[in-house]
């Protein structure tokens, strides 16, 4: 009996070298910018999952509190990228206060995400620069003199030190 031949007399096909190996077919370049595009969404994710465990519900008081009522399944379809419409600056405030963001980091991940915004100001810049920056911004004309003083008073100890 000849090799290629199985027991019905059919002819058996030859074993692909390459089954498994293929590389998947590359995602199109609008598909990857829409995935990429869900900074706000992320953001709620990760207030939810970053070992606190901020509830939804927690999310939803909060924003009650601070003024703005959002209900507990807006921050869940906001988790899952489920929004498809730009929240209202006011939804935006609501937000930041559910998350305890500042506004300016809300508003920037809202932006990316819905307007396809890309920030040029702090580029080059790592996340932490950028929210530290933005924490400033939020702050009064006293509280920056005072953290600017801080800062300058470290640097000075690290120069006097080295």
């Amino acid at each position: 009996m000849n090799e290629t031949r199985g027991e019905s007399g059919m002819e058996a096909s030859a074993p692909d070298r390459n089954r498994g190996t293929a590389s998947p077919a590359p995602i199109p370049e609008r598909l990857a910018q829409e995935m990429d595009r869900d900074e706000l969404s992320r953001m709620v994710r990760e207030v939810n999952d970053d070992g606190r465990g901020v509830s939804y519900q927690e999310m939803a008081d909060r924003a009650e509190a601070a003024g703005t009522p959002l209900s507990k399944p807006y921050f869940q379809k906001m988790a899952t990228n489920a929004v498809t419409t730009a929240p209202s600056p006011e939804r935006l405030r609501a937000i930041a206060a559910g998350l305890r963001k500042p506004l300016p980091v809300v508003q920037r991940a809202a932006a990316v995400q819905y307007l396809d915004y890309q920030a040029t100001e702090l580029s080059g810049y790592d996340d932490d620069v950028r929210v530290i920056v933005a924490h400033l911004a939020g702050m009064g004309p006293a509280e920056k003199k005072r953290w600017r003083a801080m800062m300058e008073a470290a640097e000075q100890v690290d120069r006097d030190a080295g």
